[in-house]
């Protein structure tokens, strides 16, 4: 990691939110969520903020290097429609160490629609793999 990526570094993405992105499509409780409105769902504008962080990250990164999530503390304020975009703005709160902490927003050009923090930890893939592995072995399912 080099030492550009440091407090106040900021980058903004702007993704489209699809019928596929709402949570009636989520995958878990399927009969449950299927009555609920057709909205952004959180788990949606988290992946997004996380994607705008890692994207950041990747600026800084040494070749080989990518992040992990470590931890999320977002709140979720307004509805998003499909047919809207979202707007995520990430800016470096701190770096200490390889762990990078991220204050997050989102808006809908309409609505705030999220904000919070999000951690990420820059790891060197060549040491990831071998790990990830053997929890596959010892799990006895495929590794990524």
């Amino acid at each position: 990691m080099r030492d550009t990526l440091k407090a106040g570094v900021t980058y903004r993405e702007t993704f489209p939110v699809t019928p596929a992105n709402t949570v009636p499509q989520l995958a878990v409780a399927a009969d449950e969520l299927a009555a609920m409105p057709a909205v952004l769902a959180t788990p949606y504008m988290i992946a997004m903020m996380e994607i705008a962080c890692t994207n950041l990250i990747r600026q800084h990164a040494d070749p080989g290097e990518g992040s992990l999530g470590i931890k999320v503390d977002v709140a979720h304020l307004a509805a998003t429609l499909p047919g809207q975009s979202v707007t995520v703005d990430v800016e470096v709160a701190e770096v200490t160490g390889r762990k990078v902490a991220f204050k997050v927003t989102a808006h809908d050009g309409i609505d705030k629609i999220g904000e919070g923090r999000h951690e990420r930890m820059v790891v060197p893939w060549d040491r990831v793999k071998p790990s990830l592995a053997a929890k596959a072995a010892k799990a006895g399912v495929k590794a990524p």
